[in-house]
């Protein structure tokens, strides 16, 4: 099996083994050892909260260069609805995608279009899927890789539509061909620009096809200066608008759910807060609910960690928007809304098993189990590990040891000192 492509990264010159990072992994996926942070690949769910949490920068989101635009004969931009947000609101929409054009982009397909036929398409399902309330959204896939390494019992609940991101990128490569008679598919490059980590994870190790219809994610911060710089050089911007409020909305948490005709919803920002409502949903306590929102970044991708803009700042322009969009520039069409539901669906992914021998991996449990009894069970991290069970299971695959529990040495050293006195 091919090694899984993880998005976040560490710069191990800038760490300094703090430990900040272990403790706030919704998925205990940071290890320190050495004086180092490591990441542990098979548990990285790319949400960047360590890349929030690192105060020395060590954490660092991968996203591709603008330098492999060179690599397609056609290429055409996804632009965020968050990318709005980041500019004065002196940069109206137009502005924006006009200057994405200046930068060489042959066309550009607003994701916030994506996202309302996400909107019309989850409709649907819903009306005919009453029988398993609540759905949890699949636009965020730092969330749905969480089910599939924490929560695996949700799965099934799991809204089976492709991103905004696939269904833009599908739709624009078709409409770009369709306009410009003769052009190969093969000869459009499709790039999404994206305030979060996770989006580029999405796009080399897609969950809900086989093959991702985007060829790469700019980082909104990568683009935000030369986007800036061309806007200054703009006269009159292009009137080239696609999505309404309605799509646009998305970027802000809350924006999906509100959409949607039931208005039986929730919506949870910040990955430590949907961790918690998904335990509530394994628990059963939350059978009044038809739909939940689930974004890993706090305030939604507003506040995701390729973002240049503040977060409440960014909010309050959201709302400014409001005032100069319609809900709706054009309905939803029927063509629009074909091909957008899941081609492959998320599988549970174990990375707890202690040994691929199933009377080895009870022994190994039992040992585990035995190690964390005598572990002060004080989660303090100083060991490295984000708990006591997280220590216990790496002492048991031979990655760590029990002195490494800065308690149980310090009772070892206590016990030597009394022995040598004896003596």
């Amino acid at each position: 099996m091919a090694e899984y492509y993880h998005s976040v990264v560490l710069d191990e010159k800038l760490c300094m083994g703090c430990t900040n990072c272990i403790k706030r992994c919704p998925t205990e996926a940071i290890r320190v050892h050495d004086g180092k942070a490591r990441i542990l690949n098979e548990k990285c769910i790319d949400c960047g909260e360590c890349v929030r949490t690192c105060p020395y920068h060590a954490k660092v989101a991968q996203t591709d260069s603008l330098d492999i635009l060179a690599n397609y004969k056609y290429t055409i931009a996804l632009p965020a609805p968050t990318l709005y947000m980041q500019y004065d609101m002196k940069f109206t929409r137009q502005h924006i995608v006009s200057a994405l054009k200046m930068l060489g982009f042959d066309y550009i397909y607003e994701v916030a279009r994506g996202a309302e036929i996400v909107t019309a398409v989850t409709d649907r399902y819903i009306e005919d899927h009453q029988d398993n309330l609540p759905l949890i959204s699949s636009a965020c896939p730092a969330v749905v890789r969480l089910l599939q390494v924490r929560f695996p019992s949700l799965l099934p609940r799991l809204l089976p539509v492709k991103s905004p991101m696939e269904i833009s990128a599908m739709n624009a490569r078709r409409e770009f061909c369709e306009k410009n008679p003769g052009v190969k598919p093969s000869e459009v490059g499709v790039f999404f620009i994206s305030p979060c980590a996770a989006k580029m994870t999405g796009v080399r190790n897609p969950i809900e096809l086989k093959k991702s219809n985007v060829n790469g994610v700019f980082s909104i911060k990568s683009v935000y200066f030369k986007l800036l710089k061309q806007m200054a050089k703009l006269k009159e911007p292009e009137d080239f608008l696609q999505a309404g409020y309605q799509g646009v909305r998305w970027a802000s948490v809350g924006g999906e759910a509100m959409a949607l005709k039931t208005q039986n919803v929730l919506s949870v920002d910040g990955i430590q807060n949907v961790v918690r409502i998904f335990e509530q949903l394994e628990d059963d306590k939350l059978d009044d609910v038809d739909f939940i929102e689930a974004c890993a970044c706090t305030g939604g991708c507003l506040g995701g960690p390729l973002t240049v803009e503040n977060l409440y700042v960014a909010r309050n322009r959201q709302r400014r928007h409001r005032e100069m969009t319609p809900a709706i520039l054009e309905p939803v069409r029927e063509d629009e809304m074909q091909n957008c539901m899941f081609e492959t669906y998320p599988q549970y992914l174990d990375v707890t098993t202690l040994d691929a021998d199933r009377t080895e991996a009870m022994k190994k449990l039992r040992r585990m189990n035995e190690i964390c009894e005598e572990l002060p069970k004080l989660d303090c991290g100083a060991c490295g590990a984000p708990s006591c069970r997280a220590l216990s299971e790496d002492i048991v695959r031979e990655k760590a040891n029990l002195t490494d529990c800065v308690f149980v040495l310090r009772q070892k050293v206590r016990d030597l000192a009394r022995e040598m006195m004896i003596l």
